[in-house]
């Protein structure tokens, strides 16, 4: 009896693969093994991305408040403790989108806690 290989089944996952790389430069978008390498380190570099995202934006606000405050003759630090000693529940992305588009916002946010 002769070997049965399920040719129809492997060659769609194979085609599955090298149509999401296409685009890719040179072999690694037409050549199998390549491509499958190619996209499964692109898997990896999506999922450990998507946690720096977050460090990127804490520290992209952080440094929009800090910037903002230097105005008003203070530290980000400084800022940041009086915020907590006060107990006003707005958190950095909110500080930071006042200290960029409302100006006056965050001028009230910063007279309560001096």
């Amino acid at each position: 009896m002769p070997r049965s290989v399920n040719v129809v089944a492997a060659r769609n996952r194979r085609k599955k693969i090298l149509k999401l790389t296409r685009g890719y430069f040179g072999a690694r978008s037409n050549v199998w093994t390549v491509a499958k390498n190619t996209y499964e380190k692109g898997l990896l570099h999506a999922y450990v991305n998507r946690k720096k995202k977050k460090r990127n934006f804490r520290a992209l606000w952080i440094a929009r408040i800090n910037a903002a405050v230097r105005g008003y003759n203070m530290s980000y630090s400084e800022f940041i403790g009086k915020i907590a000693k006060k107990d006003i529940k707005l958190n950095r992305k909110v500080l930071a989108d006042l200290a960029m588009n409302n100006a006056n916002a965050f001028k009230a946010v910063v007279d309560s806690v001096k």
